[in-house]
């Protein structure tokens, strides 16, 4: 009798269904764990994050009182007191302006026309035509406040899409040098990549020490060519490529490791084959490499689009932002405010930055990365 008890105890018909139950539900028992962490991380924070852009924080002696403002932070940027600082100040557009501008609608109506040619769908009519009016608009608004005084929104497409244009051409350039055969080139290969491991606020302090044309270490050469007393935070447009060079200078190795790869990567048998037929450098680059290397391109480019929205270090330590707002970024103006103690209106540009990426990134996504995967 106590032998059957200890058969069928309790303990012992436990621990089967357990087991039983452990494996059926073993996907959720290790997935819960994972989806905790990304709630505590991510999802609360971001939650926090839009009543903090909706709300306005006093701090006093021992409290800190919320009182919701609704969209008053956002009011404040894009029609009130920040306007001017946050989207500029438009002015009409110079002759190379409106050529700028009549070309990238040139652009999209061949676009537009192109669809009709292949008789596509009204459904794919309907968003070329949105797309088109949303980007004319973009570039013209991009392009007038250029011409007058930007703002932290036009500073910070200025970095984004010169900077980003430079890195790869300089990234591709030294991608293609370093894959001849070249005496030393290994030894170059790792010159290359030496900005990428400096910090960004290293790279403020260095450029900051070179464009210093008094006391820098290369104030001699700025007294041989006559600049010994130019300041580049002096000019707007003189203090902007300052910092456009020193992103550039630390970014293109990015650029040049993943295109390097790539490059190493071409089938060898089409250029061999190309080279037969009498093909010069430039025809091959043309026909043969540069097309095997769009699909990277366009991948690696949408990754530095993403990250070089969040310029914030080298406008910073290099120029402060300065003179007056010329180098602000938009991330820099909310770290101001925040510094400020403004934590409302730091969130309302942190989402009104994440707005500006999404849409600039789902266009690039829609009509070229989607398009070379087609391809």
């Amino acid at each position: 009798m106590a032998l059957r008890q200890t058969k069928n105890s309790p303990t012992r018909g436990l621990l089967p269904r357990l087991e039983a139950w452990l494996e059926h539900r073993a996907g959720a028992v290790f997935l819960w764990p994972a989806v905790v962490l990304m709630l505590a991380l991510a999802i609360f924070p971001l939650l926090a994050s839009i009543y903090l852009s909706l709300s306005r924080i006093q701090f006093r002696a021992g409290e800190v009182s919320f009182r919701f403002v609704g969209w008053a932070n956002y009011q404040k940027l894009l029609f009130g007191s920040e306007q001017t600082h946050f989207l500029g100040v438009a002015k009409a557009l110079p002759p190379l302006g409106w050529l700028v501008f009549a070309g990238v609608l040139g652009l999209l109506l061949g676009w537009i026309l192109r669809h009709l040619r292949r008789k596509g769908s009204l459904g794919g009519l309907l968003y070329r035509i949105g797309v088109s009016a949303l980007v004319g608009f973009l570039v013209w608004s991009l392009l007038s406040r250029l011409a007058g005084q930007p703002g932290t929104v036009q500073t910070t497409l200025v970095y984004v899409l010169f900077g980003t244009a430079m890195q790869y051409l300089l990234g591709l350039g030294l991608a293609l040098l370093c894959a001849q055969k070249l005496p030393g080139i290994r030894f170059f290969r790792v010159i290359y990549l030496l900005p990428l491991a400096i910090t960004p606020v290293g790279v403020a302090y260095m450029f900051r020490m070179l464009t210093d044309t008094g006391r820098g270490p290369l104030s001699p050469l700025w007294n041989v060519l006559g600049l010994s007393n130019f300041s580049w935070v002096n000019d707007p447009w003189g203090a902007r490529f300052a910092v456009m060079i020193g992103d550039i200078w630390q970014w293109t190795p990015f650029m040049f490791i993943v295109l390097l790869a790539a490059v190493q990567s071409l089938p060898q048998e089409q250029i061999e084959a190309a080279v037969v037929d009498g093909a010069n450098r430039i025809q091959t680059f043309v026909h043969i490499v540069f097309p095997y290397l769009i699909p990277v391109s366009a991948s690696l480019l949408l990754i530095r689009l993403i990250e070089a929205f969040k310029i914030v270090d080298l406008p910073n330590v290099l120029t402060n932002g300065g003179p007056g707002t010329a180098t602000e970024s938009m991330t820099l103006q909310a770290f101001f405010a925040w510094r400020t103690l403004d934590l409302g209106g730091a969130a309302a540009i942190a989402f009104l930055l994440l707005i500006l990426v999404s849409l600039i990134v789902t266009l690039y996504a829609n009509g070229v990365v989607a398009r070379v995967r087609r391809d």
